[in-house]
């Protein structure tokens, strides 16, 4: 018996959800190494951040693109969604210092999308 298209999704959902947490908490602990205590655990963090790091999933599942594909898409959808540069991260206000050009990025920064890819790409 095949399984139905249904499934299929749902298992792909799964399969995403799965590395998209653990994606999730390798970035949490990478970012308390530097400072930046604002991340929840996946279980907690809000409904957006964990779609966020979905898509950056989805997006490294469906080809081989380096790790500045990650932060373009990140950076688009923040701005689709009313974000915009700011000197210190408000989900509140929807400012975020890291809305730039990946090059003009700090390498600690630019780091958690060469971590992110990496990861991702250990589940391919």
């Amino acid at each position: 018996m095949e399984p139905t298209v249904a499934a299929t999704e749902a298992e792909q959902f799964a399969r995403i959800d799965k590395i998209a947490k653990i994606c999730h908490e390798v970035n949490r602990a990478y970012s308390q190494a530097l400072g930046d205590f604002s991340h929840l655990p996946w279980n907690e963090a809000p409904s957006w951040q964990r779609e966020s790091v979905r898509m950056g999933v989805d997006l490294h599942l469906m080809g081989d693109f380096g790790p500045e594909a990650s932060h373009i898409s990140w950076a688009k959808q923040k701005l689709q969604e009313g974000w915009q540069y700011g000197e210190v991260k408000d989900p509140v206000a929807r400012t975020h210092p890291c809305l730039k050009a990946f090059n003009e990025l700090p390498v600690e920064q630019q780091a958690k999308d060469f971590i992110f890819r990496a990861v991702v790409h250990c589940f391919k």
